[in-house]
């Protein structure tokens, strides 16, 4: 007796420990589409909150900001994403969609970068090359005199003289 009454508890934790819980679809589901642009900038403002912004402010919370601009409340986006987190088939491609954007927008951003930075070098790289060849042409040659040295030889030798 002892042993079937153990076998049937052992059973009924196991049988309550499996978690296949799949939701019930909300009357106001995100549409999929709309979910994976929503996720990929709720990363990029989750991720934004590091960053210096403009004002030279860290830690500040972009999520407001990205719920106002898709038209949701925070409640609405947490039991879309409870729905769709516990049907993992349809989560995971939503995910590598999420992943395959934000790769183009960081390829994109890249690229900006690269131009960005390309044309200041090239910008500094003109500045010093003018600069050398200014210092070059100001430059008096060795054994040469400038006007402002024969008019100082020639004050010193006029002072000579009239010491003597």
């Amino acid at each position: 007796m002892k042993k079937a009454l153990f076998f049937a508890v052992l059973l009924s934790l196991l049988y309550s420990c499996t978690s296949n819980t799949i939701y019930e679809k909300p009357k106001d589901l995100i549409p999929k589409d709309s979910m994976v642009i929503l996720l990929k900038d709720l990363y990029l403002a989750s991720s934004a909150k590091a960053i210096k912004n403009k004002n030279l402010q860290r830690k500040i919370s972009y999520l407001p900001l990205i719920y106002d601009t898709y038209k949701i409340d925070s409640l609405r986006f947490n039991t879309s994403n409870i729905y769709y987190t516990s049907k993992v088939d349809e989560f995971i491609p939503m995910l590598n969609k999420v992943k395959v954007l934000l790769e183009k927008e960081q390829a994109t951003y890249s690229k900006i970068k690269k131009v960005r930075d390309s044309t200041r070098n090239d910008s500094i790289q003109k500045v010093k090359a003018r600069i050398l060849t200014e210092q070059k042409k100001n430059k008096p040659k060795i054994g040469a005199f400038t006007e402002a040295n024969k008019k100082e030889i020639m004050l010193s030798k006029e002072k000579k003289k009239k010491s003597n």
